[in-house]
């Protein structure tokens, strides 16, 4: 007997029951975000209290670095796979899952190499923590493909069990990394964590990541996959460029309190980081099955996420000083001056994730890019010269401006997208 696919199923199921799959799926989804998210504030906030502002400023350079090349992965493996792979037979899927975790492990290897070396010719504090990072991206990278695979075929549940995992497996080593106390050994420790979550989902799958694939990957994704990695490339480069550069003209400390104040945001940046996990996935279901209501779903994702920034930066404004001290340690003075600036832009950037949502979805990686590339250039510039016109709280500042900027961007272009979707699905609906 032929099974049905995901498809056929949906077409054939009651309104009730896919709205009822659609909150499923969605509340899966918000579980593992809530799950990664206390894993990286956990990590962020051990080693800031047990590091001091400088060297945490040093831990947050190699986060921001595994940040780009995190960001490389996916656009070259996973976002594809999103985009093209979500709600298909099963068949489908694990042969794509296959090839797109494959790429994500070479992507790893391949840039881990880089670092290692890179870290060992530079020495100091900063190379041992760029070589330790080298050594764990591809259990990193491979941890992140999962997730993204797990969303693509509506099986959240195994994404935050996979999360869970990581986090479970951060605790003890976490506590051996605040036993040796460098940067180096909590690289080590993040990284070795994730790696056996990574080992985990391939016990969820039972998919075997085909390396050798990856070229054929590559070239079945390269109309999507090259536009995605530029964009990404240019995201997650921006910040990096406003990380060293912030660090040349105020100092590393001026780092370590940036990325403070994005601590006291975490729940809502970690968001934004894997918001693609869910949202694009959602976004081409929506699509599929009732078009005329994407846009009215991007800007309930988009407004909703901004709403909840603005509420959680309120409360931060009113949490006592002993309460920031007990959370972030020396690092709490120089982050608390940040709050309100940094609260506006990731406000910004929810807003302007939900019209990125629908971009995607409708697969219009030209119009996707041209937003990311203005997106990137306003918040290199904005963070830049404002560090040079009044310092770190004027970086701040200047970020904040070019996020909400960038918001509007990303809406005009969605808005122009839905209009020539609908303008190219008339013919179709008048074909005999």
């Amino acid at each position: 007997m032929r099974r049905m696919t995901t498809e056929e199923e949906k077409a054939t199921a009651p309104a009730g029951s896919t709205r009822r799959a659609f909150a499923g799926r969605l509340s899966w989804g918000l579980a593992d975000q809530a799950a990664s998210s206390i894993s990286n504030f956990a990590v962020g906030i051990c080693v800031a209290r047990s590091l001091g502002v400088t060297a945490f400023g040093v831990f947050s350079l190699a986060w921001v670095t595994y940040g780009v090349v995190l960001n490389v992965s996916r656009g070259l493996a996973t976002d594809p796979l999103v985009v093209r792979f979500s709600g298909v037979s099963d068949t489908a899927w694990r042969g794509a899952v296959a090839r797109s975790s494959g790429t994500a492990l070479g992507v790893g290897a391949a840039i881990g190499a880089a670092c290692l070396v890179a870290g060992l010719a530079l020495g100091g504090q900063v190379g041992p923590a760029f070589a330790c990072l080298g050594v764990m991206l591809p259990g990193l990278l491979l941890q992140d493909a999962w997730r993204y695979s797990f969303f693509a075929a509506g099986t959240g549940k195994k994404a935050f069990v996979n999360d869970l995992v990581w986090g479970v497996a951060l605790v003890p080593a976490m506590l051996v990394a605040a036993r040796v106390g460098s940067v180096a050994a909590f690289v080590l420790a993040w990284g070795a964590s994730a790696t056996v979550a990574a080992g985990y989902g391939y016990v969820q799958s039972g998919i075997l990541p085909r390396t050798a694939q990856a070229g054929a990957w590559l070239r079945e994704q390269r109309d999507l996959g090259y536009r995605y990695l530029v964009e990404n490339v240019s995201l997650s480069g921006a910040s990096q460029l406003r990380a060293y550069g912030l660090g040349a003209i105020v100092g590393v400390g001026a780092v370590g309190a940036v990325r403070g104040a994005e601590l006291l945001l975490g729940p809502f940046l970690a968001v934004l980081m894997g918001l693609s996990l869910v949202t694009v996935a959602e976004a081409a279901r929506v699509l599929r099955r009732a078009p005329h209501r994407l846009g009215r779903f991007c800007l309930l994702l988009g407004g909703g996420q901004a709403v909840a920034a603005l509420l959680w930066g309120g409360a931060l404004l009113l949490m006592p000083d002993r309460l920031g001290e007990l959370v972030l340690g020396d690092v709490w003075h120089s982050a608390a001056q940040l709050i309100v600036p940094v609260t506006l832009g990731v406000a910004g950037a929810g807003l302007g994730t939900g019209a990125a949502a629908g971009l995607r979805a409708l697969a219009a990686a030209r119009r996707s890019l041209r937003c990311q590339l203005f997106a990137s250039a306003c918040y290199v510039a904005g963070g830049l010269g404002g560090a040079a016109l009044a310092g770190t709280v004027g970086s701040a500042w200047g970020v904040a401006a070019a996020t909400l900027a960038a918001s509007a961007v990303w809406w005009l272009q969605l808005r122009s997208a839905l209009r020539e979707h609908h303008q190219d699905s008339i013919p179709e609906v008048r074909t005999p």
